[in-house]
Order: structure tokens, then C-alpha cells, then sequence
């Protein structure tokens, strides 16, 4: 890996890097079944898990789970699953996915994750491109879309379902495996080994198969648990929700295991609130949307108890109050404010996260400085990083003592990064993934021999080194007048309203800016049609327009009868708007915005 470019300054438009010193990787990072086996000896009797047996968590000890971890990856090898094979897993987040998970990587396999609301041409896609030899699901539904996708995946031999006793089954087989041939299998692994291929959601053409290997886990642990000690102490516990398909939970998952930090599972989002209070973790994560939903529903149930303009001053309140804590102390007058709301309303948002919830992690999209400054407010502090599945997570991260809200904060140690002149980030170090699953060319335009990761996307390094996102490469719109516009800073802004679920910026090539708005019907019950609807939304679109220049304001916008979920094909399963799709499907609503 050569050297990377000279520190030149900073900014859009210069190739840049931040002096941070590329270290030579160790020899060997080791492997992921190594954060379950050195903390065996200690801590075995400790609770490292808990699980939902009805309405109350079990814990689970390290010995418990290392035991129902070594017990299927026996299984896996009575079943004839090789080192270096891929296996898939198909499930909602719960327990069985961490063992499963575990298990793969114990006997050298690679997981294949796949999201358990794929369809089946999408599973067919993973499971054929992948040569899968075998898959783990968590229904009969799950099993029935895996077995018609099998038809186009002939190196499928085993399909195991969760919900049928699968894992006993799994373990079933491994009965006349000995201790000493799976040590060995598992003694083979090295950092180099491939620890799972995760395709992209992807908003546009068919999911690329993410290489990433132990080592790449490993180092991106170490660098989080060595710049984000606050998260996980002793006695900390996180609760996740989010798919573990996806690598930004997968990455919370180890690094719970790893300094034992009590992990729970649920994929129940309905009742979410309440398993919080149930679990009380000391820290969460999230995309923007989930903390945008926690705000909306509060807001939304003030205003319906006529409580709305006390909310509306405490909120406000918050604001001024964290934004305070950045330009130095707060007033006496503020402080005051502050100590009233928290008895009166923040206290029973801190109660919505579980009430022992001190930092929530949010990635995936921008999550936007109005509501990062809310939530730090109200004693939550929101720690914004940024990073893809490529990179094994976050690349870089405000830290609890460095903040500066509104940017995704500075790289980690060991990893750089530079800007191109057109204001594309790249970024390199050993997080870094290995490159596209059997697609030479793609890993050719995004990853060069260098080591620099091409990501997509445009962003800005302050003069203290601190990135702050600004769009992607290929959203970028082009007027007719020739401004260029990056759509996601308005569309996060309009987005922050409490009726508004989504927002979808156009006009490329058009003579000015419009937008496409969804409505949130969990927050407005009432038409879509009604004009109080189209006033409130006319509020979110000036509030947005207040952050750009007059050409890149937005002119017009059209409320939608239907919100865009991952069910009717308009979102990714990390709640990214397929912005290709929306075009084509809406491309006559888009063009009715801008006939006179």
C-alpha cells in the first residue's frame, strides 16, 4: 500500500488528507471467534446476551452462547459445509442470528446475509452469485422464497429453518465432529480470512457482494473501542433492532461480544418502546429515521393532549441549549428553561429510549443538526459517524468529547482520507474491503491498486480536519441554468418535520427546483388533500429553502397519496430512497411540477 498524498490543505475542490499516519497492519489481526474465547476463562459465568422468552429477557452466559455457538458449527461441519464456503442467513435480528453468525465463522465459512424481506428474485440473485452451499432461515415463508430461488442457485445442498428447530437440527448433525477437528478448522483462520460477503441494498441495479474478512472486523473494533470508550463499559447493554443484514448492527453485534457488553435482540419496531423499557440499554443505534419517528410521535402526541406549544418551547429549549454548550456555557436564564422541561418533558423522551439510554449511534443517512442538537439537549448524545458496507462500518465519528454537530466528525486513527476535485471522498486504511465479489470490473472503479476507496459520495474537511457530508456523486442535480444542487441536504431538512415520512428532491434539467413529499399517517390522520396538510409542508419546504441560495430553493412540491416503504419497493431495507425508481414510476408527477 503506498503512501497516501501530502496533507495540502482542506476543501472542496483540492486533494487532500488528514495527517493522520498510515501504520503498517499487524501480521495477523486475529479472527472473530477470538473475542468469545478470551474472555471464556474470566467471564464465563457472565451474562453476554439476553433474549425475549415472552414479555421478559432471559440472560444468557458466555458459557451458554459459546456453547450453543460451537455446538451448530459442529453441526455445520457434520453437514459437510468447507472452510472458505458460503453460508446464507435469512432472519429478522434474534439471538439465533448471532449464534448462526458465530458458528459460520468458527469452522472458516463466510456469512452471506440476506435481508429476511427480500423477495425471490433478489434471494436467487445472492444465493446464485454467492455459490451458497447452504441457508439458514427463520420461517416457513422465508424456507418457501429460498427453495423457488434454489432453481437458480444449484450449489443450494441445505436449507435450515429457525422457526422448525433448524439450529437442533444443525446440531443434530455434528454429534461424531470431535472438539479437536473443529479446533482446527477453527485454528486456520486468519485475519485474511473472508468473514462474510454483504451485498449492497443498493438504490439502482443488482447488489454487489461486499468482501469483507476478519481482519477487516477486527481492526475497525479496535479503532471504535479505542476512540469510543464512553459506549461500551463496564455494565453497558445496547438493544438491537435494526437488521443484522446489515453492517452497521453487524459491527455492534461483535463489538458487544467482544468487551461483553450485554447484547438483547428484537425485530418487533411496533413495540419497540416498550422493549426498551424492558431492556434498558445504555446505548442504541439507529438510522435518522428512528430518532426522527421518536421526535414525531412525541410532538405529535403533545399537540393531541393540547400540550403542543409546551413541547414546541421545550424542543426549542434543547436546541439553544446544546447549540449553547458549543460556544461556551449556558445563560442562567437558559439553564433554568432547560431544568423546567427536563421535569416536564424530557425525562419521558429519555423514557423512550429506555431510560438509562446515554448515547444512540445513528448512521446509514445524515441524520441533520437540528435534530442532533435535540437530542443532546435532552440529555441524549447522538454520536454521527460515516461509512458504508465497504469499510466495515464507520470510517470516521464525532467522539463524545469532540463534537461538532452537524459533521460525521474525524477519521479514526490509521484511516485517511482525501477530496478530489470534483468532490468526491475517498478514503483508505484497513477496514477497507478487498473488493467486489466475483466482479473484477466494479472493484476496479471504485477501489484503485493503491488502496483508495472511491466512495460516491461529496463532502467538505473543515480547516480542524472534521468531514461534513454533502450528497452523492450521481444525485447531483443540474438546473437548466446550469446550478448544481445536492438534493439531500433540503430533502433531510423537509424530512425533519413531524408530518412529513419522505422527501425526494428533482429537476434535472428543468428550470428550477421542485419536490416530492410523503406524509408520515401515523402523525396526520386526516385527508391528504386538506389544506392545513399542504400549509404545515409549505413550512418544512421554507425552512429548507432557508439553507440554500434563491436558484437552489425549492419552487413547487406535490404531496403523494402513498408513503414509499420497503414493502412497495421504494425504499432499501436501510430506509434509502430508491431515487431511480420514484423517477421512473412518478416520472408524469414530476413533470406536471413544472408546466406553467
Amino acid at each position: 500500500m503506498g503512501p497516501g498524498p501530502q496533507p495540502v490543505g482542506f476543501g472542496q475542490g483540492r486533494e487532500s488528507s488528514l495527517p493522520y499516519v498510515m501504520q503498517p497492519p499487524e501480521p495477523d489481526l486475529g479472527n472473530l471467534t477470538e473475542d468469545i474465547l478470551d474472555r471464556l476463562p474470566e467471564h464465563a459465568d457472565e451474562a453476554a446476551l439476553a433474549r425475549m422468552d415472552g414479555d421478559t429477557w432471559t440472560d444468557i452466559t458466555l458459557a451458554e452462547f459459546h456453547r450453543d455457538v460451537t455446538t451448530v458449527a459442529k453441526g455445520l461441519i457434520g453437514a459437510g459445509v468447507s472452510a472458505g464456503d458460503r453460508v446464507a442467513l435469512l432472519s429478522k435480528t434474534r439471538y439465533e442470528w448471532t449464534v448462526a453468525d458465530y458458528a459460520i465463522w468458527w469452522i472458516g465459512a463466510a456469512t452471506v446475509p440476506i435481508y429476511e424481506t427480500s423477495s425471490t428474485s433478489q434471494i436467487a440473485w445472492i444465493l446464485s452469485d454467492s455459490g451458497a452451499v447452504a441457508a439458514i432461515v427463520e420461517s416457513d415463508g422465508h424456507a418457501a422464497r429460498v427453495k423457488e430461488a434454489a432453481e437458480e442457485a444449484p450449489d443450494l445442498q441445505h436449507v435450515w429453518t429457525i422457526d422448525a428447530g433448524g439450529l437442533d437440527t444443525i446440531r443434530s448433525l455434528g454429534t461424531d465432529v470431535s472438539d479437536a477437528a473443529l479446533e482446527e478448522r477453527r485454528a486456520a483462520l486468519t485475519s485474511d480470512t473472508l468473514a462474510t460477503l454483504i451485498y449492497t441494498s443498493g438504490t439502482t441495479g443488482r447488489p454487489k457482494g461486499c468482501q469483507l474478512t476478519h481482519g477487516n472486523f477486527r481492526y475497525e473494533l479496535g479503532v471504535v473501542l479505542d476512540e469510543l470508550p464512553e459506549m461500551f463499559v463496564p455494565g453497558s447493554s445496547t438493544l438491537l433492532f435494526l437488521p443484522l443484514a446489515h453492517v452497521f448492527a453487524r459491527i455492534i453485534q461483535v463489538g458487544a461480544i467482544r468487551v461483553g457488553a450485554k447484547l438483547g435482540h428484537t425485530a418487533d419496531v411496533k413495540d419497540l418502546v416498550t422493549h426498551l423499557g424492558s431492556f434498558q440499554p445504555t446505548f442504541v443505534l439507529g438510522v435518522p429515521r428512528v430518532f426522527e419517528k421518536v421526535f414525531n410521535s412525541a410532538s405529535g402526541k403533545a399537540y393531541a393532549d393540547g400540550k403542543g406549544k409546551i413541547f414546541d418551547r421545550a424542543a426549542q429549549t434543547a436546541i439553544s441549549y446544546s447549540r449553547a454548550l458549543d460556544s461556551g456555557k449556558p445563560g442562567l436564564a437558559l439553564r433554568a428553561r432547560h431544568a423546567l422541561f427536563d421535569r416536564l418533558v424530557y425525562g419521558k423522551l429519555r423514557d423512550a429510549l429506555g431510560g438509562r439510554t446515554e448515547f444512540a449511534v445513528s448512521g446509514g443517512a445524515p441524520l441533520g443538526e437540528r435534530l442532533a442538537h435535540f437530542y443532546r439537549g435532552i440529555g441524549v448524545t447522538i454520536i454521527e459517524g460515516y461509512g458504508l458496507t465497504e469499510t466495515t462500518a464507520a470510517l470516521c465519528a464525532n467522539r463524545p468529547s469532540d463534537l461538532r454537530l452537524g459533521t460525521v466528525g474525524k477519521p479514526f486513527k490509521g484511516t485517511e482520507v482525501r477530496i478530489a476535485d470534483d468532490g468526491e471522498l475517498s478514503f483508505r486504511g484497513p477496514q477497507v474491503f478487498k473488493g467486489y465479489w466475483r466482479n473484477p470490473e466494479a472493484t476496479a472503479e471504485a477501489l484503485d491498486p493503491d488502496g483508495w476507496f472511491a466512495t460516491g459520495d461529496l463532502g467538505e474537511i473543515d480547516e480542524d480536519g472534521y468531514i461534513r457530508i454533502t450528497g452523492r456523486k450521481k444525485e447531483i442535480i443540474v438546473t437548466a441554468g446550469g446550478k448544481n444542487v445536492a438534493p439531500a441536504a433540503l430533502e433531510d431538512r423537509v424530512r425533519a418535520h413531524a408530518l412529513v415520512s419522505q422527501c425526494l428532491v428533482v429537476g434535472d434539467g428543468k428550470p428550477f427546483v421542485a419536490a416530492l413529499v410523503t406524509i408520515d399517517t401515523e402523525t396526520w390522520t386526516g385527508s391528504l388533500d386538506d389544506p392545513a396538510l399542504r400549509a404545515e409542508v409549505q413550512k418544512a419546504i421554507d425552512d429548507a429553502n432557508t439553507q440554500v441560495s434563491q436558484a437552489e430553493s425549492i419552487r413547487k412540491f406535490q404531496i403523494l397519496p402513498e408513503d414509499w416503504t420497503e414493502d412497495n419497493g421504494y425504499l432499501t431495507p436501510s430506509f434509502k430512497v430508491k431515487r431511480s425508481l420514484v423517477l421512473r414510476d412518478f416520472h408524469d408527477t414530476v413533470e406536471a411540477l413544472f408546466v406553467r
